[in-house]
């Protein structure tokens, strides 16, 4: 028996929506992340990019535990010496949501040129709207209770007398 590899005409991507609404930043930047590498499909392969396009609304209302809030510190680098600059979660949680949801999901792709084109898959947004309303298509029976399109969204996505 062979070794199976999946070629880029065996991959068929699908678009989630994910609604973060007072829920753990941590568990669903893991969810999201597991959904853009494509781990939940069986033709996973680690060296392919088999995952699907994940949409996370209501950013600006996720939690977090403990004393994150307080003293959680995002570190980043200018190159140059003393180029070193931080910023508390709460500062950054509050000029940009978003961008918190953005580093909990990056941290947790590869960290190579695989993970940046895995990244570009993620579409997040402070509110609960959202412009891909087009690319979602149906709704999935076997899909998890949080990962599922609102009613909202399906009487929108659905064709009429289903």
């Amino acid at each position: 028996m062979k070794t199976y590899s999946p070629k880029a005409k065996d991959i068929e991507r699908e678009w989630w929506v994910i609604d973060a609404k007072d829920k753990t930043l941590g568990r669903i930047a893991t969810q999201v992340a597991s959904l853009i590498m494509g781990k939940h499909k069986p033709i996973y392969a680690p060296h392919i990019d088999t995952g699907d396009y994940v949409v996370v609304i209501n950013a600006a209302k996720v939690k977090v535990t403990g004393k994150k809030a307080e003293q959680k510190i995002y570190y980043r680098h200018s190159g140059y010496p003393g180029g070193l600059k931080s910023q508390r979660f709460e500062e950054l949680f509050g000029k940009n949501p978003v961008r918190v949801m953005e580093l909990a999901v990056r941290g947790m792709l590869p960290h190579n040129r695989l993970g940046r084109a895995m990244f570009k898959k993620l579409k997040v947004y402070p509110g609960n709207e959202h412009p891909h309303q087009a690319q979602i298509s149906f709704r999935h029976p076997e899909r998890s209770e949080e990962l599922r399109t609102t009613e909202k969204e399906e009487s929108e996505i659905l064709p009429k007398g289903r």
